[in-house]
């Protein structure tokens, strides 16, 4: 994976993030700092992957229409080329993102237009000049994204053009079902899921072998550990363990995110796995010590 931009198959989302410093009043007030920021895995992956500088990335993804300008405008500020489909009737994707004092996210999910991508909205043309394909598992979790997301792995696959997944959910995955999920993946050349997605994946409890046992679905998979660094499996075997960096975590959002477009841009660069997943570290500890997910 060297050379050429990047295309980025994924999600715009609008954030609404809040951080308490206290555990949760339930049926009355919780003092929170609440933003309202610019979100969704797949934008957030572009972004990241831009700020790294990796040749031009665009991102295809589907908005509302009354906030496709500016959704636009903050892709276009990060350096990132949007392909933003408006829909007229499905607003853009909106997460509550609730961060508690140890930095830790739940997500409130209304998936919004994310899941209206459709095979009609993706043009094999915007592969023109990319070195690498990115695909935000959310768009796995509906037939019609899921769709949109197959034409484009089957493009890329004719030219090619190396592919990469992110699971993004792991509670998603469960209620879609382990081996449906791994059938959605058939193609990908890089799979970069999380602790909890790995093993929701395989059902192995331990992480580092279900590291092991993806990298024989998929030629190389990246396990994230958040505080704890990063696994790199291949052909069945954990091939590096990667450091964290450190850091003074505020907000986990998207962190995992920064992992992941720091990655692909470091891949696309010339680097190996192992540099690739410290680059991605780098990143993700940059990311917990800001509020929201993007840069």
């Amino acid at each position: 994976m060297t050379g050429g931009g990047l295309l980025v198959l994924g999600d715009v989302v609008t954030d609404v993030v809040a951080r308490h410093r206290t555990p949760l009043a339930r049926g009355t007030d919780t003092t929170a700092r609440i933003r309202v920021l610019p979100g969704g895995a797949g934008a957030n992956v572009a972004c990241w992957a831009a700020r790294r500088a990796c040749g031009e990335v665009r991102l295809l993804a589907r908005v509302g229409a009354a906030d496709l300008p500016w959704h636009a405008e903050q892709l276009r500020a990060a350096g990132v080329h949007p392909y933003l489909v408006p829909d007229q009737e499905v607003p853009t994707a909106t997460v509550i993102a609730l961060v508690d004092a140890t930095a830790e996210r739940t997500f409130l999910t209304d998936s919004g237009a994310v899941l209206h991508l459709a095979a009609g909205d993706f043009s094999a043309s915007m592969l023109d000049g990319v070195g690498a394909l990115h695909v935000s598992g959310y768009l796995l979790f509906s037939g019609t994204s899921r769709a949109a997301a197959r034409l484009a792995i089957d493009s890329a696959r004719e030219r090619n053009i190396p592919v990469s997944v992110d699971p993004a959910s792991a509670g998603f995955i469960a209620a879609l079902g382990a081996e449906h999920m791994l059938s959605a993946l058939d193609g990908a050349d890089v799979l970069l899921p999380n602790a909890d997605e790995a093993r929701q994946l395989t059902g192995l409890p331990d992480t580092a072998a279900a590291a092991a046992a993806l990298s024989r679905r998929v030629p190389l998979a990246v396990v994230t550990l958040g505080a704890h660094g990063a696994l790199v499996a291949e052909a069945g075997r954990v091939t590096a363990r990667v450091a964290p960096h450190a850091a003074e975590a505020v907000d986990s959002t998207g962190a995992g995110d920064a992992f992941t477009g720091a990655f692909l841009a470091a891949r696309l660069s010339g680097a190996d796995a192992p540099t690739a997943a410290d680059e991605g570290c780098r990143a993700g500890a940059l990311a917990v010590t800001l509020t929201g997910g993007r840069p």
